[in-house]
């Protein structure tokens, strides 16, 4: 079955000045352009296609894949304004709209944002949405506390960030949690940190457990031994230089570094962290 905004294997049945025809089974012939069609084709080869519809709501066929298909979310630019709405550059010819009515706030030129795209069931044409939630599960009782996951930061809150998990779901990153700037479109790993028991979903950049401080504490270790048994990265040192380094907190550092002056592994003071040589 032919299934519009997703790449389908098509056989090439015939060839024109003008490009190329498919068998599209139920929808008959589906025309490949030759601006379009993958280099070499030729009449019975079946080739990988992307379809969906033109401006004249012709079904259509592309070898280029688009950033993003359908059911998929996608961080797009928007290329321009128009009286219908806002339209992205998804890596096509013609542009993804993004109707008025699926705007959460009005959209600027240029700018990047995190859309959903979709089938409008009326037209059958695909088009974007930034009203995640209408798309995505906000209920995470099926979701493990704990677990790894893809996020990708989608909005700003007064409590924190907004988060798309692993293209499925939407959480929320506590203030207390961020401890390096995010920008709208960022793509990060993370953590399940709680399931409210309304379902809705805590995230953490990092996990607070025993395995991960016990991680990072030798962390530090090989990375003194790395620099000679030396480091100017004490707990006085800015929390950016801190994340770039081992990717956590300025708190959770401080934590480790006293774990290992308490194990009497390093030295500490304020312009410097010494390893105990053995």
């Amino acid at each position: 079955m032919l299934q519009i905004g997703k790449i389908n294997s098509l056989k090439v049945v015939d060839e024109l000045p003008f490009g190329f025809y498919l068998d599209g089974h139920q929808v008959e012939r589906i025309l490949l352009p030759t601006s379009s069609a993958p280099q070499g084709c030729e009449v019975g080869q079946t080739v990988d296609v992307f379809i969906y519809h033109d401006s004249d709501d012709r079904i259509i066929a592309n070898s280029k894949i688009p950033f993003a298909m359908v059911d998929e979310i996608a961080v797009l630019k928007v290329k321009s304004l128009t009286r219908v709405g806002a339209f992205l550059d998804w890596g096509l010819e013609k542009d993804l709209l993004v109707p008025f009515s699926e705007q959460e706030k009005p959209m600027e030129e240029g700018l990047l944002y995190v859309v959903y795209v979709f089938q409008d069931p009326e037209t059958q044409r695909l088009a974007a949405s930034t009203k995640l939630r209408e798309f995505l599960h906000e209920d995470g009782h099926d979701l493990e506390p704990k677990s790894p996951v893809d996020l990708i930061i989608c909005g700003r809150t007064d409590m924190g960030y907004k988060a798309v998990i692993n293209g499925t779901y939407l959480g929320l990153i506590f203030k207390d949690e961020v401890f390096k700037p995010l920008r709208i479109g960022e793509k990060i790993k993370g953590y399940i940190k709680h399931i409210r028991e309304d379902g809705k979903i805590d995230l953490a950049l990092q996990l607070h457990n025993d395995q991960s401080r016990k991680e990072l504490t030798e962390q530090i270790i090989e990375d003194l031994e790395a620099h000679g048994g030396f480091s100017t990265l004490t707990d006085k040192s800015p929390p950016e230089e801190i994340s770039q380094r081992f990717g956590v907190s300025k708190n959770t550092y401080k934590k480790a570094l006293g774990a290992l002056f308490k194990q009497k592994r390093i030295l500490l003071d304020k312009q410097k962290v010494t390893l105990v040589q053995k």
